[in-house]
């Protein structure tokens, strides 16, 4: 007869599916929520890219001013982003195995994901403003 197996988890933690970080799939979700916001997005934008081939400026400028197109536009960029955040976030901790190096890699993500959010959200609005 086999020894029963022990673990070192109380039956709550089973129950809640909590691992060592206390945070369950959370990260998991939002990758795939922001995934399935970009499709949409992307659509339209393949869609915007292709049907102003070789437009001017000005047309390409008006476009973006009109403020359906403009806000499509910021949403797109907004989530690519945080979608991005979120899975150099997580190769960094996967990957960096030292401390020092891995946090001062978290911080430069986040600062270089806001810097480039709020570079793109200025371009946006002054196009559509």
């Amino acid at each position: 007869m086999a020894a029963p197996k022990t673990s070192l988890r109380t039956p709550m933690a089973k129950v809640r599916g909590l691992g060592a970080a206390h945070r369950g799939t959370e990260h998991f979700v939002r990758q795939r929520v922001s995934a399935i916001g970009l499709v949409p997005l992307v659509l339209w934008f393949v869609w915007a890219v292709a049907a102003h081939a070789g437009a001017t400026f000005t047309a390409s400028e008006a476009f973006l001013s009109h403020p359906v197109n403009a806000t499509l536009m910021l949403l797109l960029v907004l989530t690519g982003i945080y979608h991005a955040a979120i899975g150099i976030q997580v190769v960094i901790e996967d990957y960096i195995p030292s401390e020092g190096p891995r946090v001062a890699l978290l911080l430069l993500n986040k600062f270089a994901c806001v810097v480039v959010a709020l570079a793109c959200t200025l371009a946006i609005l002054k196009l559509a403003l």
